[in-house]
């Protein structure tokens, strides 16, 4: 699946009804003493089930500091919500690895510049070569702004 438009994030992903009861399911699990929220721990526990990593301290620190001070911790409707942008970040995340996948041909692990080339033909044949130069350029040196202008020829 390629989207429709170049460098275009996906739409809000949506949980299956079947991932959403897991989800659910995952955080009364975790929830030990049931008080209907997470601890800290608890939530590391909970992203383990479903991620199969441990979180980071600054991972969960960010977490915790997203939550209500006037709650003991990550409520359900919280951590559906947290659980439900890690999946749409992780199924972005494959997405730009299989379009990266698609156009390494040579199975090197990076792009050349003819392999950027042969890449942007293929999914836009009417971009200028000058244009595709400087967009190679703005990621080999990571730092540029991609407002470039795209005429429409």
């Amino acid at each position: 699946m390629f989207f429709s438009q170049a460098g275009a994030r996906p739409r809000m992903w949506e949980a299956s009804p079947s991932e959403h009861k897991k989800w659910v399911e995952v955080f009364k699990a975790c929830d030990e003493e049931n008080k209907g929220c997470l601890s800290r721990e608890n939530f590391k526990v909970a992203v383990v089930m479903l991620f199969g990593y441990k979180p980071s301290k600054i991972e969960a620190d960010a977490v915790m500091s997203s939550v209500d001070p006037n709650t003991s911790g990550i409520l359900l409707k919280e951590f559906l919500d947290i659980v439900r942008k890690k999946k749409e970040a992780q199924l972005y995340r494959n997405e730009i690895r299989h379009i990266f996948t698609a156009f390494d041909r040579h199975y090197r692990g990076y792009l050349t510049l003819e392999d950027f080339k042969k890449a942007f033909k293929q999914v836009a044949p009417k971009l200028s070569e000058r244009i595709i130069l400087e967009v190679f350029r703005c990621i080999v040196v990571s730092h540029c702004d991609f407002n470039l202008y795209f005429p429409n020829d």
